[in-house]
């Protein structure tokens, strides 16, 4: 079994950055937590971005896509931030052969009070079991893309309900940048 794994930047990255306590993205710890993880699969880390999930663009967006429907793997994991990680997710829909499952952290993977950890895990276990198309693991659960929501005030991801699509959509416009660039 080979998994690639397609970091963006986000919350699991990040790092301090000076003595203010400002968090900037760093290296990417993934490496790190498989290993520790004592996985026993092939992969590859490819760094396709550094940048918090608010930064992330339309371009980038489709730099992501583009890279994975070239891409010869068939399970990817990507790592990003959490705010617009459902709006990411929804635009890798359609990719056909391909299992996409998206992750990242609500505090940095240097923390030693981080759900990091396991959500890779989560992730690695999801890419493997699910049919092919596009997923989000967080919060202990995997989503199907279009389907989710990141609930800011309770801090964790939730199912849209029917009823909730029209807010989901309010909230997640607020916390998406533009999709044009």
């Amino acid at each position: 079994m080979f998994i690639r794994f397609i970091t963006t930047g986000g919350t699991i990255d990040k790092i301090y950055f000076d003595a203010l306590s400002q968090f900037e993205v760093g290296e990417s710890q993934i490496a790190h937590i498989l290993s520790e993880g004592l996985v026993d699969f092939s992969y590859e880390i490819v760094p396709l971005l550094r940048k918090d999930s608010l930064e992330i663009t339309a371009t980038d967006r489709r730099q992501l896509r583009e890279y994975i429907e070239a891409d010869e793997a068939e399970l990817i994991v990507v790592t990003h931030g959490t705010d617009t990680m459902p709006a990411t997710a929804e635009a890798l829909q359609g990719i056909p052969g391909k299992t996409i499952v998206l992750t990242g952290a609500l505090s940095p993977a240097r923390f030693r009070t981080t759900d990091a950890v396991f959500n890779i895990g989560m992730a690695v276990a999801a890419v493997q079991c699910a049919a092919p198309g596009v997923y989000i693991a967080m919060s202990g659960q995997v989503f199907p893309a279009g389907a989710v929501r990141k609930n800011r005030s309770e801090n964790r991801f939730e199912r849209v309900s029917p009823g909730d699509e029209e807010d989901s959509a309010d909230r997640n416009a607020k916390a998406t940048p533009p999709l044009e660039d």
